[in-house]
């Protein structure tokens, strides 16, 4: 399948010339391996694969033995693997590295002696365990993997054109027409239930049966519980918890995450090493609290107000949907139709702060609970410009699911802090239109902001 990242390799491969290793940092399933090896195949005369869920414990004490002989430590390696290794044209990847981080050390010594290039994938490779007793070389150049995002997810069903069609409206800032409006909106709700891991994308572009497509994401999600079990040492109750309410979490009206609804009494105190596990493994995407919506938005973060959401949202559906007797082709039919008896609303906003964070941005929301009616307002995110200007920087962006909705908080927003605010936006399932300064923006369009 075709993925943007390999665009980034290439530019990596061009531009550091083997001066600096890359780290792919992905969740797991995310397909950072069938893409490294698709472009170790096609960029390198020749390629070591290192797995390190699964490598010869030969290999593991060439690091231990022959880092400081390196000439002995290639010539072991070409012979367990039985890959000519050729200077300048040889790829070493080191696929799951976080497994052995001896090997993530040694990256410092490798990329010193410049014969080969190397590139790294892991998942959690930040938490302590992973990172105990090594050194993190500063010869690594890291880079992060997301699920397939809308585009990405287009090019595998073969619909390339109707992306072109939505990338030139969006810069004309003219609306699709009901026409490629609908059109649009179908294969948006497609990739709203079947999410963007390689694996259910692959499943159903294969079959185009979403029950099919439900069993792999089922089989990923049971992946994550066990990886849970296994890596967060320590705190696995509390990471469970919080995993485990995340759609309940979502289905409320909440700005923030409520540590009430795990623990009576909860604190963020008590559970911050936790929220940080499941970011860092990014299974999860999370959004901060800002105290204002102006310029420098990380300066006015509030660390304990957040919200939680899964980074990707068919994994979500999945999760929310995990009665066997409901998970069936009736509830996709209704998602696809949007008449879900449900607060849809939760799947809408998931899957834009997925595409916000895609697309690169970090994800903030604003709440002010003041006694003040005027005062009072609740934002669903804030993005920040990609170039800094003296006013008018920050674009509010409210998320509606339905066709009936009011503008409250975002008018309030926009007569409050209109000396901070770029565009307003409105992301909607209606087509694009702008009315009183407010652009209004088809859900499918969210990617391009």
């Amino acid at each position: 399948m075709k993925r943007k990242v390999y665009d980034l390799l290439l530019k990596w491969k061009n531009e550091h010339q083997g001066r600096n290793a890359l780290l792919i940092d992905g969740a797991r399933r995310v397909g950072k391996s069938f893409i490294v090896e698709e472009f170790a195949k096609n960029e390198y005369d020749s390629f070591v694969f290192i797995d390190f869920n699964n490598v010869q414990k030969q290999i593991l004490e060439l690091f231990e033995n022959y880092l400081t002989d390196l000439d002995t430590f290639f010539m072991y390696l070409g012979l367990y693997t039985g890959v000519k290794l050729v200077p300048r044209k040889t790829l070493i990847v080191f696929d799951e590295v976080q497994n052995y981080p001896p090997a993530r050390a040694s990256i410092k010594y490798l990329v010193k002696d410049g014969r080969f290039d190397y590139i790294e994938t892991g998942s959690l490779v930040s938490i302590n365990k992973n990172v105990k007793n090594i050194t993190i070389p500063s010869e690594e150049v890291r880079i992060k993997m997301y699920p397939m995002d809308f585009e990405e997810f287009l090019w595998a069903l073969g619909e390339t054109s109707i992306w072109e069609l939505i990338k030139f409206q969006f810069e004309k800032k003219r609306p699709m027409g009901d026409d490629m409006h609908r059109k649009a909106m179908t294969l948006f709700r497609q990739y709203l239930i079947v999410g963007g891991m390689p694996q259910a994308v692959a499943s159903y572009v294969e079959t185009r049966d979403f029950e099919k497509t439900d069993t792999v994401k089922r089989a990923i999600i049971s992946l994550y519980r066990s990886d849970i079990q296994k890596y967060a040492e320590g705190y696995e109750s509390k990471v469970t918890s919080i995993f485990d309410h995340i759609p309940s979490q979502l289905q409320k009206h909440e700005k923030k995450f409520r540590l009430s609804g795990l623990k009576k009494g909860g604190r963020m105190r008590e559970y911050e090493t936790s929220f940080f596990w499941l970011e860092e493994s990014m299974v999860t995407n999370h959004c901060y609290g800002a105290t204002e919506p102006s310029i420098g938005l990380s300066l006015k973060l509030d660390s304990s107000a957040l919200k939680c959401y899964m980074a990707d949202t068919g994994l979500l559906i999945s999760m929310a949907f995990n009665e066997k007797a409901i998970a069936d082709d009736s509830l996709y039919k209704k998602l696809m139709m949007g008449k879900l008896e449900i607060n849809e609303g939760m799947l809408i906003e998931n899957i834009v702060a997925q595409m916000l964070r895609a697309a690169g941005h970090k994800l903030y929301f604003f709440s002010n609970y003041s006694t003040q009616k005027e005062d009072k307002m609740e934002i669903d995110f804030l993005i920040a410009k990609a170039t800094t200007t003296s006013r008018h920087n920050i674009s509010p962006i409210e998320v509606k699911s339905g066709t009936n909705y009011t503008l409250n908080s975002l008018n309030k927003c926009i007569t409050k802090y209109k000396n901070h605010l770029a565009t307003p936006y409105v992301i909607h399932t209606a087509d694009y239109a702008e009315k009183n300064g407010v652009c209004y923006l088809p859900i499918y369009m969210t990617p391009l902001l």
